[in-house]
């Protein structure tokens, strides 16, 4: 239990900058006091004393802003961060190394019994403010950014933002420009290629439009120089014309 309890400090130091001493990370980390307490309700869960595990839930609620049913199952080294506002659903499976940042729900979608909550692996990182909803599975290393909505499963070091979410990019060659243990911590989910799909396109079709307007001017320019039209023709007419366009070609 010490081990655990320690590894935990560890990882808030790790993770979180702002963490000066191990004093001030027991007393006033109100994540770490929620997933102290969800251990304990987990272990009531578990040895059948469910209405004692949900009472346990409902005071850790109280006392840290964070709402974990005793039922879902979380691994080690998981971190929050802030902590306010974050919900946990009874069948949300968390894997190793995790972290979630403040506002992240891991909802249903589903009133059946059964599995109806997100499972994430290893390493997993989401945004402040994220929703993931559904029995989905984000893979190993995958990030969401803050307010996003993911519905679908999200593959392992890829990122999705938006509502609904997308997968914006791959992270496997980043990780690989990077030393192992040297990656850094991306706090919000956000990375330096970062940018809404949409967004990406419109910019797409922009920068299409220039290259075709260049490459136009171009072709005027060499049927200028070969003597088939004349400059003042080219400076005054409209380049788009029919008329013109086909007097060029006569």
């Amino acid at each position: 239990m010490f081990a655990r309890l320690r590894e935990d400090i560890a990882c808030v130091f790790d993770r979180d900058p702002a963490a000066r001493n191990t004093w001030e990370v027991l007393t006033c980390y109100p994540g770490l006091h929620a997933l102290i307490l969800h251990r304990i309700n987990h272990g009531l869960w578990r040895f059948g004393l469910k209405w004692l595990a949900r009472l346990g839930s409902n005071v850790a609620r109280w006392m840290t802003g964070i709402e974990i049913h005793p039922g879902a199952t979380i691994g080690r080294r998981f971190f929050i961060d802030h902590g306010m506002g974050v919900v946990i659903g009874e069948t949300a499976t968390i894997g190793d190394d995790c972290t979630l940042y403040h506002g992240v729900t891991l909802g249903g979608t589903s009133w059946n019994k059964g599995k109806r909550h997100p499972t994430l692996e290893r390493g997993v990182v989401i945004g402040a403010g994220a929703k993931v909803l559904g029995p989905i599975t984000l893979g190993e290393g995958a990030k969401v950014g803050s307010n996003a909505v993911v519905v679908r499963d999200v593959p392992a070091r890829a990122t999705a933002v938006g509502i609904p979410a997308r997968i914006v990019e791959d992270h496997s060659e980043i990780a690989r420009e990077i030393k192992a243990g040297q990656m850094g911590f991306s706090a919000y989910a956000v990375t330096r290629n970062e940018d809404d799909p949409l967004s990406q396109a419109i910019h797409g079709l922009l920068d299409h439009a220039v290259e075709t307007d260049k490459r136009l001017e171009k072709l005027l320019k060499c049927l200028e120089q070969s003597g088939v039209c004349r400059a003042d023709e080219l400076a005054t007419a409209d380049k788009f014309d029919p008329q013109y366009l086909g007097k060029i070609v006569d």
